[in-house]
C-alpha cells in the first residue's frame, strides 16, 4: 500500500470517501479559485493534487503506471477545500506515473479526466503525466531569446501546418510531419532547392504561424502509420503539444522537448513563432475535461438551456465566466513562459469577450509587449451572451489594445468573395473594387483606421488557395495571365498598410486538388495528396518566378518603412486621378523613418499596357513585371509604361 495522506472527510460514507454537496442558483455564484490553477505539484518526497470541482459530491484521484491501458493501481479520496477546490497529497516519489480525476455529482461518476490544466499527458491525452518539466529543456534553452522586433509593422507572417510543410517526399526532410522537421537545416528538394526552415530564411518572413499544435482529439496517436490528417481545431488538452507531431507520442516528455527544439531552431533562424489557439470551443462537451470537472459552467447556453453553437463547430465555451477567463489567461502565459511562444492567433475570436482578450493582452505586456495577438473577428451569433458583454469582433477592436484582426475586406476586394468561388476581385477582373481597395491600401477599413490592427491576406488555410481561386474565377485566361494575377495580389498585400500574412505555399502557386480533380476549399481532414506542399514544384519556371517575386517584395518592404506607418498613414498618400479606370497609382511621401525621398506605386489590373505620368524627378524602378527587390531595374523620369496585369514600384 502506498503511503498516502487522505485529507479529512465532510460526510463519511461506507466506502470511506469524502462526500459533500454544493449547489448554486447560477453559474455567476460559483466560487473562483484564487492563485494558480495548477492541478499537480511534484516533489520527490510528495506530490500535491488539486482540482476545481465546486459542485462535486466526491472526487477521486486515480494513479496509473502507464499512459494507457490497465487499471489504476491506487485510488485516493480527495478532500473538499475552499473555493470549490479538492485536494490530496501522496507522500512518495511519483515521477513517471500517470493520473486522472473522477468527479461524482448527483450520485453519478462523470468519468476519468486528466483535469483541465494538464501540462504533460500520455498517448492520446487521456491521462496526465508526472514528469520533470526542466528535464524537457533542450541544450541552451535557458539562453533562447526572441528575435528582435521593433514594431508590429515590421512583421511578415507565414501560416503553416506541420504536416503540410514537411510530409512530401520531395521535402528532403527526415522528420516528416513532426515538430523536428523545423529544426533540420540544409534540406533540399530533388532539384537542389532549399526546403524547410532554410526556405523560410531565404524568403525573409519574420513570424511562422503554426496551425493548432496543442493536444487535439481527431488524430489517434496510437495509429500514426495510418497517415491521419486534421488541421487540429478540436482541442482536447490546451496546455500540451500534440503527440502526433512528436517522434514518440507514448513518452510524455518527448512532445514537450521536441516542441521546444522547434521553437529554439526558429528563433536561431531569426523567426518568431505564433501559436494558433482555439479557446472558443472544444472537441466535444459530454466527454470533455471541462464538462467532467464542472458540468455546464465552461460552456455557453441558450435561454432554453441548450448549448450555444454560434461557431457552427459546437461546444462553444463561455469566456466571460471568471474561471474560463482565468483559465485562458494562465494557458497563454504557460505557452509563453514554458515554450517561449512569441504570439497567438485566436480562432473565431469574435466569440470571446473583449474583456478577456484585454486581460490577456495586459498579462503578456508585463512579459513582452512585442508578443503579437490577432484573430478572426467575425461577428457571429451573440444572443447567448449578456446584453452588456462586448465580444472581440472587428467592430469592437477599439476596446482591445494592440490586438489585430484578419482583414477580410482587402481579401475579398483582391480576389473576390471567398464563399463564392467564381466571384472576382481587383486582381482577377473586377475593377469596381478600385475605390475600396485604395482605402484598404492606406489601412482604412470600416472597423479600423489603425494599420497595426489589420492582418492583410489573400489566402489562408480556409477556403480556396489564392492560386485555386484565380484558376476557378478565370479559367479561360492564359496561364501567364493567371500567374500575373497572383503576383499582383502579393504586390498589393506587401505594400498595403498593415501586417502582411501569406499562406504557406502561396509563394509557389500552391494548389489543393482532390482526387476527383476539383479544388478542395475545406481540406481540414483531406489526405496528404491534397494538403502537402509539393516542394518539387518549386523548380518549375513559373513557381520559381513567383517565389523570387515574393522574396523580393519582402526585401523591398523591409527596406522601406513608409509601408509600415502605424497611424494616420492616409495623410502621406497622393493618388493620381489622371489614370485609366481601374488603375491605382499613388505617391507615398517619406514617413516613419523612410530613407528615400518618395515612393511611387502603380497597379495595372487591365488587359492592356498603360502609361502613367510620374511626379517630377528621377525615379529608380525596383519592382516591374515579374521582378521585385531593392536593386535598380533602371531609372526613368516624366512617364512610365506599365505592362498589363503588373505592378511597378519606383523610388526617388
Amino acid at each position: 500500500m502506498n503511503d498516502l495522506v487522505i485529507v479529512g472527510v465532510a460526510v463519511a460514507t461506507a466506502a470511506g470517501c469524502t462526500s459533500v454537496k454544493n449547489e448554486y442558483a447560477s453559474y455567476e455564484l460559483y466560487p473562483v479559485r484564487s492563485g494558480s490553477l495548477t492541478e499537480m505539484e511534484y516533489t520527490s518526497e510528495a506530490t500535491h493534487f488539486s482540482v476545481w470541482a465546486p459542485t462535486a459530491d466526491e472526487v477521486r484521484l486515480m494513479l496509473y503506471e502507464a499512459g494507457e491501458g490497465g487499471h489504476a493501481y491506487t485510488t485516493v479520496s480527495m478532500e473538499a477545500g475552499e473555493e470549490g477546490v479538492w485536494h490530496a497529497t501522496v507522500k512518495e516519489d511519483l515521477m513517471g506515473k500517470f493520473y486522472t480525476f473522477n468527479i461524482k455529482i448527483d450520485d453519478q461518476w462523470l468519468g476519468d479526466t486528466p483535469g483541465i490544466n494538464a501540462k504533460a499527458v500520455g498517448v492520446n491525452g487521456k491521462r496526465a503525466a508526472i514528469i520533470d518539466m526542466k528535464a524537457t529543456d533542450p541544450e541552451g534553452w535557458a539562453g533562447d531569446r526572441r528575435p528582435p522586433l521593433q514594431s508590429f509593422a515590421d512583421i511578415v507572417i507565414y501560416e503553416m501546418h506541420h504536416r503540410d510543410f514537411s510530409v512530401s517526399p520531395a521535402s528532403g526532410i527526415e522528420h516528416k510531419g513532426k515538430f523536428l522537421a523545423m529544426t533540420e537545416e540544409g534540406t533540399l528538394s530533388p532539384e537542389g532547392l532549399a526546403t524547410g526552415i532554410d526556405h523560410l530564411k531565404e524568403l525573409g518572413v519574420t513570424h511562422v504561424h503554426l496551425l493548432p499544435s496543442y493536444d487535439y482529439a481527431s488524430v489517434d496517436e496510437t495509429k500514426l502509420s495510418e497517415n491521419q490528417y486534421n488541421w487540429g481545431y478540436d482541442p482536447q488538452n490546451y496546455n500540451v503539444p500534440d503527440g502526433s507531431y512528436s517522434t514518440d507520442p507514448y513518452d510524455p516528455a518527448t512532445r514537450i522537448r521536441e516542441f521546444k527544439q522547434m521553437v529554439q531552431a526558429l528563433h536561431k533562424a531569426g523567426i518568431r513563432v505564433i501559436l494558433d489557439v482555439v479557446y472558443n470551443h472544444t472537441f466535444n462537451i459530454a466527454g470533455s475535461n471541462f464538462e467532467r470537472t464542472a458540468p455546464g459552467y465552461f460552456y455557453r447556453q441558450k435561454p432554453d438551456g441548450t448549448y450555444a453553437d454560434a461557431s457552427a463547430c459546437g461546444n462553444e465555451t463561455a469566456s466571460d465566466r471568471p474561471m474560463m477567463r482565468k483559465y485562458m489567461i494562465e494557458s497563454v502565459l504557460h505557452w509563453v513562459n514554458e515554450y517561449h511562444i512569441d504570439g497567438f492567433r485566436f480562432d473565431l475570436v469574435g466569440l470571446i469577450d473583449a474583456e478577456t482578450i484585454q486581460e490577456i493582452r495586459k498579462a503578456l505586456d508585463e512579459i513582452d509587449p512585442s508578443i503579437i495577438l490577432y484573430g478572426e473577428g467575425w461577428s457571429l451569433d451573440t444572443k447567448t451572451t449578456k446584453d452588456y458583454t462586448f465580444l472581440a469582433t472587428q467592430n469592437n477592436v477599439s476596446r482591445i489594445d494592440n490586438f489585430a484582426m484578419f482583414n477580410d475586406s482587402i481579401r475579398d476586394a483582391l480576389r473576390g468573395a471567398v464563399f463564392v468561388p467564381k466571384d472576382k476581385g481587383y486582381i482577377n477582373g473586377e475593377t469596381s473594387q478600385t475605390t475600396s481597395l485604395k482605402r484598404y491600401i492606406q489601412g482604412m477599413v470600416s472597423w479600423s483606421s489603425l494599420p497595426y490592427q489589420q492582418v492583410n491576406y489573400a489566402s489562408c488555410h480556409d477556403n480556396l488557395t489564392l492560386w485555386d481561386e484565380i484558376n476557378t474565377s478565370n479559367a479561360s485566361d492564359s496561364y501567364e495571365s493567371r500567374v500575373k494575377q497572383n503576383l499582383m495580389s502579393a504586390a498589393i498585400i506587401y505594400t498595403a498598410q498593415g501586417i502582411p500574412f501569406i499562406f504557406s505555399g502561396e509563394e509557389m502557386l500552391r494548389s489543393k486538388v482532390s482526387d476527383d480533380g476539383t479544388f478542395d476549399d475545406n481540406s481540414y481532414n483531406s489526405p496528404d495528396s491534397v494538403n502537402s506542399i509539393k516542394w518539387d514544384s518549386l523548380s518549375g519556371a513559373s513557381q520559381r518566378k513567383v517565389y523570387n517575386y515574393y522574396k523580393g517584395l519582402i526585401e523591398f518592404r523591409k527596406a522601406h518603412p513608409a509601408f509600415c506607418n502605424m497611424e494616420k498613414a492616409s495623410s502621406y498618400y497622393k493618388f493620381n486621378k489622371d489614370v485609366e479606370d481601374g488603375v491605382i497609382a499613388y505617391e507615398l511621401a517619406p514617413c516613419n523613418g523612410e530613407s528615400s525621398d518618395g515612393i511611387y506605386v502603380i497597379h495595372n489590373p487591365l488587359s492592356k499596357d498603360v502609361t502613367v505620368e510620374l511626379p517630377d524627378g528621377t525615379w529608380t524602378i525596383c519592382v516591374s513585371g515579374s521582378t521585385a527587390g531593392t536593386k535598380s531595374l533602371g531609372n526613368v523620369s516624366g512617364e512610365i509604361t506599365v505592362d498589363s496585369l503588373t505592378t511597378t514600384i519606383l523610388v526617388k
